[in-house]
């Protein structure tokens, strides 16, 4: 084998560094590699809710979502460190409530096809506009609802 220095290679090759991904074609991998076996059996996170945050961090389940997006050669080289949910929600940019809605067994089970896996993530990601406009004019109707009520009962 022969070593070349960078610069020889640029005068026969076109050299590039590597992009970086962008968390929405990150989370679109991910989705489109669920949804390559869509009925491909994966196991869910056992309710991780109920763990402690820094343990909730080393979660991990063999033949999980997670997993999926940790045996993407693609998705290791962009920086994906394990298949454990705290360097999944970094490298994802996923909220505690997005994974927990995506990938908890109390919400799915112990185990469901990958492609209702995939639907659930991409709920959990396009959603959370319009779950925080829904809580605020939640949020708003009560701030008006509970003096009205008190009025009328008082």
């Amino acid at each position: 084998m022969e070593h070349k220095l960078l610069d020889q290679l640029r005068s026969v090759a076109d050299v590039q560094p590597p992009q970086v991904m962008t968390r929405q074609e990150r989370l679109d991998r991910w989705i489109t590699l669920l949804e390559q076996d869509p009925t491909r059996r994966l196991t869910s996170l056992e309710e991780i809710e109920y763990r402690p945050p820094a343990e909730r961090a080393r979660v991990r389940e063999d033949n999980s979502p997670l997993s999926v997006a940790f045996d993407d050669p693609i998705l290791r080289a962009d920086g994906l460190a394990s298949d454990r949910v705290g360097d999944a929600m970094s490298f994802f940019g996923l909220t505690e409530g997005q994974v927990h809605y995506a990938f908890c067994s109390c919400m799915s089970g112990r185990s469901m096809d990958a492609s209702a896996f995939a639907q659930r993530l991409r709920n959990a990601v396009s959603n959370s506009d319009v779950h925080a406009a829904v809580g605020m004019w939640a949020l708003a109707a009560a701030a008006l609802a509970v003096p009205a009520i008190l009025y009328l009962l008082g």
